[in-house]
């Protein structure tokens, strides 16, 4: 057990030992001057010796404050070089968590043009749908989908989520003519038991229609879901924005209706205290003129608030 005295007393000691001042210690320390003074005598009734003594314009150290005080200041030396060295750290790497799919099909393309601003800055993409705890978890920055609101949490909208159903051209010339909601609800169906499926209905007015989906393929992300439609499994629920170029090639064919929008959308997110931090707040200005920049040409409106 170290038997030390409080720190605060020592801070103040060790202050006033280097300017020789109180006055000028408490202005370091953001104090008054008496509480200087009062902190200063606490330690002397510690150590059971007088540190210092007035002189005409301030004060003096003791052959006992001599002794103690260059090792004292050596020792905060260390302590500031110890915490300096993981405040650089954490500066230079900054953390970002998103959904697999934003993370794949939207960020990861992008992330090297802002890189490329931020060359000093290694940066660590996180791709997970769980939502991260920022009070647990190494993460700086996070983008959620949901409506921006998360206490103690800053956000900014990004972008709409988006749902329109896709199959692959040989699953459509395989099956009858899709021309209403209840003809996709009776095809096989990627993830049908997913609650997109009802949100899908619901922006139809067809959420009277009872849906019954059969078992089959259940998979956790759209990058999957992706695969087994352009394999023929069935149709899937897709964000086209996200699968802009298998769907110019004509590897994924719309099924049945328009885009349709979620009443949930993408935001970045971090702990507001965090927004001053130089990474956050270079980041954040990337994203969202990225965001800005995508909004001038977007063929789908995923970037219009709602």
């Amino acid at each position: 057990m170290r038997h030390l005295p409080p720190l605060a007393a020592v801070r103040a000691f060790e202050a006033a030992a280097r300017h020789s001042h109180f006055t000028r210690a408490a202005e370091e320390l953001g104090m008054t001057q008496a509480a200087v003074s009062y902190q200063v005598r606490l330690l002397e009734d510690r150590v059971g010796h007088k540190l210092f003594f007035r002189t005409g314009g301030g004060v003096k150290l003791t052959d006992v404050g001599a002794r103690i005080a260059p090792l004292l200041s050596g020792a905060f030396d260390t302590m500031e070089e110890a915490f300096r060295a993981v405040r650089q750290e954490t500066e230079s790497v900054l953390t970002i968590s998103c959904t697999v799919s934003f993370a794949s099909n939207w960020l990861a393309p992008r992330l090297g043009a802002f890189q490329v601003t931020r060359p000093s800055l290694a940066v660590r993409l996180q791709s997970q749908n769980h939502i991260v705890d920022f009070a647990r978890e190494d993460v700086d920055v996070a983008v959620r989908v949901g409506h921006g609101e998360w206490p103690g949490l800053t956000s900014h909208f990004v972008m709409r989520d988006a749902l329109r159903a896709f199959a692959s051209p040989a699953f459509l010339a395989a099956h009858p003519p899709i021309e209403s909601v209840d003809d996709v609800l009776r095809l096989p169906r990627i993830s049908a038991g997913d609650e997109w499926w009802s949100i899908w209905r619901g922006c139809f007015d067809a959420a009277h229609i009872e849906d019954r989906p059969a078992p089959g393929l259940r998979l956790d992300s759209q990058i999957m879901e992706v695969q087994a439609i352009m394999a023929g499994h069935g149709i899937g629920l897709l964000n086209p924005l996200f699968w802009a170029q298998d769907i110019a090639a004509g590897r994924l064919v719309p099924a049945f209706g328009e885009t349709v929008f979620d009443h949930r959308s993408y935001w970045l997110v971090y702990p507001a205290h965090t927004s001053a931090r130089p990474k956050v707040k270079a980041f954040r200005e990337w994203l969202l003129a990225e965001a800005a920049r995508e909004a001038a040409s977007d063929p789908f409106g995923n970037y219009e608030r709602p």
